[in-house]
């Protein structure tokens, strides 16, 4: 399949004539073609015009016509075979087992959706018969049902250039509720996410479903974010990425006119605490487990485990020496791009600058414009933590802050003070569980995602996950980025009052054999 570079709307190419970007291999330092149109904002009104004019259609159609459509995105992308991992490895340097596991977890999420839309549940149909006879009032009938908010926009992640990105989990939900997709492709794989868009369009026509249900808008700018946060017609955003990027989209959509939910992933330190029985019964496993889920990826995870709480003795000493070695051992890795390298580079050596912090390795140079790093720990003490806010918050890549506490209290109060997360874990014995009781509490109002035992890289895709957490980690607590209850970020609760049987829409009549539509 062709790569062109341009933007791709109501199913054709847009043939835009400005600025351009390419794509840069971050192994090599080559420069991919082709050239790559930036987006503008007349492209953003184009694409959310004909979202717009499809809307009530897609929307509409058959629950079954629905989850064809995400089943036939999957097969699409399966068709692409290696041309899709080819490129999507030489934009991002990804390893291709890696990308074959995306690639099949993308696939997979749009089959879990559609089944959602089968199963029909996600509309949440709650039917309260009337009572003309009730006194002192009559009771009214009163049904509920939840509709698609819109066209979404959704912006592909660094990160994962499938599973969440233009066909990602973003897509795949928000397709599934009905509503229109205007995907903004990452910068950094430009050619992954025009296969991508390609595989949509081509489902989208064997399915025999409206061409603006979807379009893809690239730019390396940040006009095109801008645009379609602002844009009236745009009714939601999804965006994974950093803080400073979803708080920016965040702002534009809150001080428009009619202000629009934003549902952000902007990332996570995912504090482990390392309780004092386990630690002395399991350090050595502790450390191995800790030291390959940091470099996994080459950190370049938003559950990457980046903050660690510990209580200072010889347990602890050991612990970090071993994790010290194994990551001593560690090869470079690649990361994704040379920005996400800079700012990795530059925020360890911000941090190990702070008074009160040791580092333990360094982030290594880059050699042939490959964007190259290896693991660092940085080790600090709780008050030297307490004083520097900047030591809670995250580092993109494999590092990590390990907090020496002089005693219980002081562990327990890093727990309180810790700001929103995705997850949380907890290594402990059930006499750690009884010493420190009070920390699974303290911690559920901290993180989405609770973990014993275990780390949390690796979000299973399924009906339970919580990919999610309170602010910073993303905008919105409420909702989940991953698993089947993603879907109700982009749907809207509607009652109908004491309407006839044969004016009620579909599912909401007294019978609930109704189809789900």
């Amino acid at each position: 399949m062709r790569i062109t570079g341009r933007q791709l709307i109501d199913g054709e190419e847009q043939v835009s004539r400005g600025e351009t970007f390419q794509a840069v291999n971050p192994a090599t330092g080559e420069t991919l073609e082709p050239l790559f149109c930036e987006g503008m904002a007349r492209d953003v009104d184009h694409a959310a015009k004909v979202a717009e004019r499809d809307f009530d259609t897609f929307r509409n159609a058959p629950a079954e016509r629905r989850a064809v459509l995400l089943e036939t995105i999957g097969e699409e992308l399966l068709a692409l075979g290696d041309e899709l991992l080819d490129r999507a490895g030489a934009e991002t340097g990804l390893p291709r087992p890696r990308l074959e596991g995306e690639r099949l977890r993308t696939v997979n999420q749009l089959r879990l959706f559609a089944q959602v839309v089968r199963d029909g549940d996600y509309r949440g149909i709650r039917i309260d018969p009337g009572d003309p006879a009730r006194t002192p009032l009559p009771k009214p009938d009163l049904r509920l049902r939840y509709l698609p908010l819109g066209p979404v926009a959704v912006f592909g992640a660094s990160n994962f250039p499938l599973a969440f990105s233009v066909a990602g989990g973003d897509t795949a939900s928000a397709l599934a509720a009905g509503c229109p997709v205007l995907a903004k492709g990452h910068p950094a794989h430009p050619g992954t996410s025009e296969l991508a868009a390609r595989a949509i369009i081509a489902a989208l026509r064997r399915c025999d479903l409206p061409a603006g249900v979807f379009a893809l808008i690239q730019g390396s700018s940040h006009q095109v974010g801008a645009s379609l946060a602002v844009h009236p017609l745009v009714r939601a955003l999804a965006f994974t990425g950093s803080l400073k990027g979803g708080r920016a989209l965040f702002n534009l959509a809150a001080a428009r006119n009619e202000p629009i939910p934003v549902f952000a992933e902007m990332g996570s330190s995912n504090p482990q605490f390392l309780l004092p029985e386990a630690l002395r019964e399991r350090g050595g496993e502790i450390a191995a487990g800790f030291a390959e889920a940091l470099t996994l990826g080459v950190g370049q995870f938003c559950t990457n485990p980046g903050l660690l709480f510990a209580l200072a003795g010889s347990d602890l000493e050991a612990f970090v020496a071993q994790v010290s070695a194994i990551l001593g051992e560690k090869p470079g890795g690649v990361m994704l791009h040379r920005g996400i390298r800079e700012t990795f580079v530059s925020n360890v050596s911000r941090r190990s600058r702070i008074a009160g912090v040791r580092s333990i390795g360094e982030v290594g140079e880059a050699g042939g414009g490959a964007c190259l790093v290896t693991p660092v720990l940085l080790r600090t003490d709780f008050a030297s933590f307490h004083k520097a806010r900047e030591l809670s918050e995250e580092i993109f890549g494999p590092a990590a802050v390990l907090v020496e506490c002089a005693d219980r209290e002081a562990l327990v109060t890093a727990a309180r003070r810790l700001r929103g997360q995705l997850t949380a874990t907890l290594h402990g014995t059930a006499g750690d569980f009884s010493a420190f009781s009070e920390l699974p509490g303290i911690l559920e109002g901290k993180a989405g995602r609770l973990i014993c035992n275990g780390f949390p890289t690796g979000v299973e895709v399924s009906p339970a996950m919580v990919h999610g957490g309170p602010y910073p980690a993303t905008t919105d607590s409420r909702f989940t980025s991953v698993g089947t209850a993603a879907i109700q970020r982009f749907l809207r609760p509607v009652c109908y009052q004491n309407f006839p049987p044969g004016f009620l829409p579909d599912g909401l009549g007294n019978s609930t054999e109704s189809h789900p539509g």
